[in-house]
């Protein structure tokens, strides 16, 4: 007979019901009740966060400036969108006829006290330009104010590529702690694309079958408890249902969309993520962060999901290339691909009214092309960037703020900070910038910066 002095943490480690920290990972998703509620209301938001990791080029993609001079304007030429007077970069025909569904945010900035990734990645995936080491992203924010309703993962992270010794909020929930970090899938070559790809999030230890595992479960359940074990009991139980129940793996499984859907999202990591991305949409997750990875182009690079990251030079490939991964010939027509692709299913599936979609990175690059062993790029440049939002409200067809002639500086009536950013996303799900967190629950607003309301209606 089972020891009741025996420990709910050894039981747990015997029982398998706390390995992977999904208990408390569903710890996010319990609704003020604490129980997960069937169906889906119209009035539940949610959030596709794409995140161009390294930075995008505004000036050849999104906000071309074909007057600008020589070594500023790049090759890629402007091209006409369905809105008039609007226009984008060559590279992004399939956006340019959709431009009627979003909103170009072109006075963007990132005030980080340095150009480099960290500080600058921090304040934009924060949205807060002040951000500690242990502040919590958007998602744990999102995931603790408004949780998903059904057995599903509240915040979800596709294809990883941060590096947890210098930025371990994404993976930590900050100072929210374990509960409110995001559920992460894939790494690196590990993505939908692959042949082989498969969740393994939800597989339970080698050793435990999911028979045996509802087994020891059922040995948990014979326990006396306080309420606040009553509470992780419940998160466990949930867990479980994931790891043995068909749900979660129904949600993650793209074999089940067809192949010409597949095809129009394409065939390489982020294409195929972000049809997971919707998937997890409707199977009830209230954020999904995409690393807007686009792979590596066959034989010629190794691994790098810093795909944006365009510097020249051997290392980092020539910015205007068609053919390698570090260059935007190859990467910006399968973000064009994948994106408009996205729009359109979701538009088509009624989800675009209550999803909101989120296209940008932690600061653009330099208006001034520079040559690095002879090899042309473009360096990190926080002062001025473009971000793309659609969907939840958004008013399509439109450009918030500008830049000046050359790309470079934000219009002085219409900067948005990464504080400001966060505020409107925060306002399209439903959170009022003005709620309290903190690690104590209450000493610091969830924002201090304003939304950007001229973008809703």
């Amino acid at each position: 007979m089972l020891n009741r002095a025996m420990s709910r943490r050894r039981l747990l480690h015997l029982g398998g019901i706390g390995f992977l920290g999904l208990p408390q990972l569903l710890q996010a998703s319990a609704g003020a009740a604490g129980r997960a509620k069937p169906g889906r209301s119209p009035s539940e938001k949610s959030c596709i966060f794409i995140f161009l990791n390294g930075g995008l080029s505004h000036i050849d993609s999104f906000d071309p400036k074909p007057h600008a001079l020589d070594g500023i304007r790049g090759p890629y030429e402007p091209i006409a969108t369905a809105v008039p007077g609007l226009q984008v970069t060559e590279l992004l025909p399939r956006l340019a006829k959709l431009a009627d569904r979003y909103c170009l945010i072109r006075s963007m900035f990132n005030p980080a006290v340095s150009d480099g990734h960290l500080l600058s990645t921090r304040a934009f995936l924060t949205g807060q330009a002040k951000a500690l080491a242990n502040t919590p992203l958007l998602g744990s924010v999102v995931a603790k104010l408004r949780p998903a309703q059904r057995n599903t993962p509240s915040y979800t992270w596709l294809q990883d590529g941060m590096d947890p010794a210098q930025f371990p909020a994404h993976l930590s929930g900050g100072f929210l702690g374990p509960a409110y970090a995001p559920l992460m899938v894939g790494k690196l070559g590990d993505n939908p694309a692959a042949a082989n790809f498969r969740v393994k999030a939800f597989d339970p230890p080698a050793d435990v079958t999911s028979q045996r595992l509802r087994e020891r479960y059922g040995l948990l359940q014979t326990l006396d408890s306080s309420a606040g074990e009553t509470s992780m009991r419940r998160f466990q139980e949930r867990a479980c249902d994931l790891v043995t129940g068909p749900d979660a793996r129904c949600a993650f499984n793209l074999d089940q969309e067809p192949a010409a859907l597949r095809e129009r999202y394409g065939r390489f990591a982020t294409g195929q993520n972000l049809l997971l991305a919707r998937r997890l949409i409707e199977g009830g997750v209230r954020l999904v962060t995409v690393n807007a990875w686009m792979g590596d182009f066959p034989g010629k690079s190794p691994a790098n999901v810093n795909t944006w990251d365009m510097h020249g030079g051997r290392g980092t490939g020539n910015i205007f290339a068609s053919d390698h991964s570090m260059g935007l010939g190859f990467a910006l027509p399968r973000l064009d691909q994948a994106v408009a692709a996205l729009l359109e299913d979701m538009a088509l599936r009624g989800l675009l009214a209550n999803t909101l979609v989120v296209v940008a990175g932690e600061f653009g690059r330099t208006p001034k092309i520079d040559m690095l062993e002879n090899i042309p790029g473009r360096n990190h440049w926080p002062p001025c960037y473009t971000g793309l939002l659609a969907g939840a409200g958004i008013r399509g067809g439109a450009v918030y703020g500008g830049s000046d002639k050359s790309g470079a500086y934000v219009a002085k009536d219409s900067p948005v900070s990464p504080d400001d950013f966060g505020a409107t996303i925060y306002h399209a799900l439903g959170v009022s910038p003005d709620t309290r967190l903190g690690t104590d629950g209450v000493s610091n607003p969830v924002s201090v910066g304003k939304p950007i309301l001229d973008l809703f209606g």
